[in-house]
């Protein structure tokens, strides 16, 4: 969860060169809301299916924020060790509806949060939790359009041993259910019917993860009773470690657009594919048991909004092209188009997306990735992994970025033109 709420106020960056430099580039982008703005841009998708290995790397899906994740023989670490550290990773794409299914041991230690977050651009916000102070149960909790006037929606379920063991944690997501799941056994069920009017989750979300001190001073009394805190950092450093994690899009396409301000799913559209056009894709189910919840969470001021408390370093993130990192931590599509006088030809034999070409629908990234841009104007960007190049949808043209060259002899050439008007007779 990130706190506090988002103001989405525009964050403007421009750079601006000498008349004669060449080029002379204006950037801006904003943070939009879909339920103010029927002119957002439009949300990359996933599209398929990821499966990542972290104990073989990094994977160029994901960026990263507040911090920097390790990776060793274990999986990816997000350690925090001082007040500030929030490290997660933050997918550069978007799901409509789907599963994802994570395997992880949860960071230890008073005031500690390890977190799972769907989160998307007019704030629905699906959460798992795991709480330092107690490594017997995760938080399971949901929010709709960015209303938290209510903390009722949150329940804490059973996952015993959750520092001391790696367990997969599944939570499947779809127009008319959210399960969330602990190894093989169902903790908990939410039907769009039971959820809170208007607060279903049901617009494309960003997949985030990693820690963060709920117990920091600099947090509200609320949130510290929350997390468990205060946080001592002297017992630290506190981690949480995830091994592998596998995503699937229950839509296909390669982008999705709000076809209003409703916030509806029926509203989404999904360029080159459809909405719930790959529902199943991830199979069926596999449980062993259901549980009851240990608690609700009625009493508690639960924050909502992502990881960490939004002072994230953006600096320390590593964005490709075509990404930005608004000044409250969240990681936005820019624009990727230029004009540019000599653009660099695409590759004729570039291998098509898995969804265009009707592969398995099924991505393997099993070691570090490289990211390599096929072209110059916005199409898809390459995942090489062992030799072989996969293709993931890049950011959409939001319209935002805008590069103009001046050369010299032209503004001469005007020049002499409007001296010979003002000589002639």
């Amino acid at each position: 969860m990130l706190i506090p709420r988002r103001s989405f106020a525009a964050v403007t960056l421009a750079a601006a060169a000498a008349l004669f430099s060449s080029p002379a580039i204006a950037q801006t982008y904003t943070s939009c809301n879909p339920l103010e703005s029927t002119s957002c841009p439009s949300d990359p998708a996933l599209g398929t299916t990821i499966d990542i290995d972290f104990t073989q790397g990094g994977s160029g899906q994901f960026t990263s924020s507040g911090g920097t994740p390790t990776y060793d023989s274990n999986g990816v670490s997000f350690t925090v060790a001082k007040s500030g550290d929030s490290p997660q990773l933050i997918s550069l794409f978007y799901i409509m509806f789907g599963r994802v299914e994570i395997t992880m041991k949860a960071a230890p230690g008073a005031g500690i949060v390890s977190s799972l977050v769907f989160e998307s651009d007019c704030l629905d916000e699906i959460d798992n939790e795991w709480l330092g102070a107690d490594d017997s149960e995760v938080q399971t909790n949901y929010f709709g359009k960015g209303i938290t006037g209510s903390y009722n929606r949150g329940q804490f379920n059973p996952a015993v041993n959750n520092q001391g063991e790696f367990i997969t944690y599944i939570v499947d997501w779809t127009s008319q259910r959210i399960v969330w799941t602990v190894g093989e056994t169902v903790v908990r069920t939410l039907t769009a019917d039971d959820a809170e009017s208007n607060q279903y989750p049901q617009t494309p979300m960003q997949i985030k993860f990693g820690a963060w001190s709920g117990g920091d001073s600099s947090n509200s009394e609320g949130t510290i009773g929350w997390a468990r805190g205060p946080t001592d950092y002297s017992q630290g450093p506190f981690s949480m470690v995830v091994q592998r994690i596998k995503v699937t899009d229950y839509s296909t396409g390669s982008k999705y657009t709000y076809g209003d301000t409703s916030g509806s799913w029926g509203t989404i559209q999904a360029e080159g594919g459809s909405v719930n056009g790959n529902l199943g894709g991830a199979g069926d189910l596999t449980t062993t048991g259901v549980t009851t919840a240990a608690s609700s969470t009625s009493t508690a001021s639960v924050p909502a909004g992502g990881i960490g408390s939004g002072t994230s370093d953006s600096s320390s993130s590593n964005l490709p092209d075509g990404w930005v990192m608004t000044s409250d931590g969240k990681v936005v599509p820019s624009s990727s188009a230029t004009e540019s006088p000599t653009p660099l030809p695409s590759s004729p034999s570039s291998p098509q997306s898995l969804a265009e070409s009707g592969g398995s629908g099924l991505e393997s990234i099993t070691g570090t990735t490289l990211v390599a841009t096929t072209s110059t104007t916005p199409s898809t960007t390459a995942i090489i992994t062992d030799g072989t190049a996969q293709h993931k949808p890049e950011a959409p043209d939001s319209g935002a970025q805008l590069e103009l060259s001046i050369h010299p002899w032209l503004v001469i050439v005007v020049a002499i033109m409007a001296s010979a008007i003002y000589v002639m007779p």
